[in-house]
């Protein structure tokens, strides 16, 4: 049976003026597909095998090509939105025809130029598709330790729980809401280190590093922020969680830290009600 989304190993049934029609080497059936002239490589002849990837063409006709897609059914990519219609949004699969994301299979509003993780499936119609819904094509972690570094791409945000991260694009995690001190959004890459594995083969991660080595670019960021109030920052270490994050990014327990590593450094002196640079 040829399949639509896969690479089929073909043969050359007949030719014609406009291309070639490819076949099941041992089927019975009649069931063929045109590659079209321009795709047939020079020399191929009848009866000899191709190796072709299978779609639907702009008129929704089954077709070859031998071009390399972006991804196939099944797979976990990440892929770019050329447009967004009343339909969905169309991305780049790296065919003539590109890939149908429907508004039901969107995580988040999606935005043209942006690249999402989505995996592509065949829908009820026999047409590609692709999903932003990857959790369950996601493997098991597995070449990392707890503590170490990672890169991935936030592929999902529920308020409750926090980000949906797939590590190198292919293993689960989750950053909790209580982890995040940056606002982040389905699609953005992320770097941070990885707090526990699970036995489910899943992680616990964070986007800051461990308390020691954050705070040294944390104590950099806070004292950049108060040059940036000429020196003179209208509130203490003591402020209000919500202020601190706000103008900050860091959690009430990290802006006293890079404020204490300020202060041993003689960097700053901390009043009443402000916290100055010292010249």
């Amino acid at each position: 049976m040829i399949e639509i989304g896969k690479w089929n190993d073909l043969k050359v049934i007949r030719s014609k003026d406009f291309g070639i029609y490819l076949g099941e080497e041992d089927s019975s059936t009649a069931e063929t597909v045109l590659l079209p002239r321009k795709q047939v490589p020079e020399g191929v002849k009848a009866g000899a095998s191709l190796r072709v990837f299978i779609y639907r063409d702009s008129q929704d006709r089954i077709i070859a090509t031998t071009n390399t897609p972006l991804i196939t059914v099944g797979e976990v990519k990440k892929l770019q939105v050329k447009s967004v219609t009343s339909l969905g949004a169309f991305m780049d699969c790296g065919l003539e025809r590109d890939v149908l994301l429907p508004f039901k299979e969107q995580t988040a509003k999606v935005e043209a130029g942006k690249s999402y993780l989505v995996r592509m499936y065949v829908d009820k119609s026999g047409r590609l598709a692709v999903s932003m819904k990857i959790g369950k094509e996601l493997q098991p972690i597995e070449g990392y330790e707890e503590g170490q570094d990672f890169v991935g791409t936030v592929y999902e945000f529920k308020k409750d729980f926090g980000a949906f991260v797939a590590i190198d694009d292919k293993y689960p995690g989750l950053i909790y809401t209580s982890e995040l001190y940056a606002p982040v959004r389905v699609g953005d890459e992320v770097h941070g280190r990885i707090v526990k594995i699970r036995p489910d083969g899943k992680a616990d991660l964070a986007l800051r590093k461990l308390a020691y080595a954050q705070m040294e670019e944390d104590s950099e960021m806070v004292y950049a922020v108060i040059k940036s109030y000429k020196g003179v920052l209208p509130f203490t270490d003591k402020a209000d969680k919500d202020i601190i994050k706000k103008e900050f990014g860091l959690s009430k327990n990290a802006f006293k830290r890079a404020c204490g590593r300020l202060l041993k450094e003689g960097k700053i002196r901390i009043t009443e009600k402000t916290i100055e640079l010292v010249d």
